[in-house]
């Protein structure tokens, strides 16, 4: 198993979940509109629901890896390439605008569950998670170390978001203050990127 990757991924995690993202700012808006008790149904279906994900894909491409290792290079250098990009638009990113309530109620737990597979946020995760990470450990075990430290990390991120969604809104409308955090939290990505580059 290599340590360095393995603390790498838990950074690229960190980062991941708790920037803004879709997720994010549902959970931020459902806390500030419904509460963090009727929000549970859906912080479960995300954490679930990612997890879930990361599995059935890593388990998928694991085995065409298997077959094609040629490819897992190449996921490697353009989920890395993505991952990337993806920093420098968080670092330019402005304040996150939580939608008002609508009258229907939080997002139920399969709504936020199957969400998962159409949020373009948490595919970036998953292919990042899949190939970049990969090295963690051998195949399985490394999606079984990636879907547990998606499950834990997921968690605590998805509490802290409905929990603090009111704490969190002045914060997220300042722009100098956005602006701050999503630079660091870029720079962060992009460190978690080092070791996947030191493996090559």
């Amino acid at each position: 198993m290599s340590q360095s990757l393995l603390y790498a991924f838990l950074i690229f995690m960190v980062v991941m979940y708790f920037t803004p993202g879709p997720n994010n700012i549902m959970l931020l808006s459902s806390g500030l509109t419904y509460g963090f008790r009727r929000t549970i149904p859906h912080i479960a279906g995300i954490v679930l629901g990612f997890a879930f994900m990361v599995a059935a894909v890593g388990l998928g491409l694991g085995s065409v890896f298997l077959a094609y290792p040629i490819l897992q290079t190449i996921l490697k250098y353009a989920g890395a390439a993505y991952l990337i990009y993806l920093a420098v638009a968080i670092a330019m990113s402005g304040p996150a605008k939580p939608g008002e309530g609508d009258g229907r109620g939080p997002m139920t737990f399969w709504g936020a569950a199957m969400f998962q597979w159409i949020n373009a946020k948490g595919w970036v995760i998953v292919i990042g998670t899949i190939t970049a990470y990969a090295a963690i450990a051998q195949f399985p075990l490394n999606i079984a170390i990636q879907t547990v430290i998606s499950l834990i990390v997921g968690t605590v991120s998805t509490v802290v978001w409905a929990l603090f969604g009111s704490a969190l809104r002045p914060v997220l409308t300042s722009e100098r203050l956005v602006r701050a955090f999503n630079i660091l939290m870029a720079i962060l990505l992009l460190a978690s990127l080092y070791p996947v580059f030191m493996d090559a």
